[in-house]
Parts: structure tokens; C-alpha cells; sequence
């Protein structure tokens, strides 16, 4: 089953909306992977490791639905999927840069 768009859900904050389509433990590491190139599957995989393949399906199928991320199937003697950002996920990354400088300056340990 395809998970709903955030776009598609009611929303009385704007804030809101985006912090839905980040909801999820692995989201942020996704994207952040995602944003350096195109991954494979098995790429993502590797790259964040604990995740378990369930639940990187459902993350990058709810992604895929909100719009911040592109599946491309490769056709081949063996099929192979390729995940990558849209536009509007590489501007929804390149915002979370701020919050990410925030978090080092006041809650990393240094």
C-alpha cells in the first residue's frame, strides 16, 4: 500500500507540513545521502547502517509520495532501482543546513 501525500493531508500550520515529510528516524540520513549523488538501493542500504529494508522501503515510498525524492527502474539483465532528490528535496536539504549548524553549535558535545 502507497502511503498518502503530505499534500493530500490537512495541514493548519505550513511549519507542519514539512516536518511531516521529515517524520521518520531514517528521512534526514536519506537525504542527506541522497543529496551527494544517486543511490542504489543497496547503497542506501549500506550507508545508514541499523536501518532494516521494511522500513527503508516504506521511508523512501513515503518520500517518493511527498515529492522530495524520484525513483528511476533500470531495465537490464538485472533490474536495478536508482533513488534520487527532486527539487524540491535538494531545497528541502539545503534548508535543514541551518538547523543542522544550529544542533552543532548548541547540542553536540564538543
Amino acid at each position: 500500500m502507497r502511503s498518502m501525500s503530505v499534500r493530500a493531508r490537512p495541514h493548519f500550520c505550513s511549519l507542519n507540513a514539512a516536518v511531516d515529510i521529515l517524520s521518520g528516524k531514517w528521512k534526514i540520513l536519506l537525504l542527506w545521502e541522497l543529496l551527494e549523488q544517486p543511490r542504489r538501493f543497496g547503497e542506501l542500504r549500506r550507508l545508514v547502517p541499523g536501518i532494516r529494508e521494511k522500513v527503508l522501503i516504506e521511508q523512501l515510498r513515503e518520500l517518493e509520495a511527498d515529492g522530495v525524492v524520484a525513483r528511476k527502474a533500470f531495465d537490464g539483465t538485472r533490474l536495478h532501482v536508482e533513488y534520487s532528490l527532486t527539487e524540491a528535496g535538494v531545497a528541502l536539504t539545503r534548508a535543514l543546513e541551518p538547523l543542522t549548524q544550529w544542533s552543532l553549535e548548541h547540542v553536540v558535545p564538543r
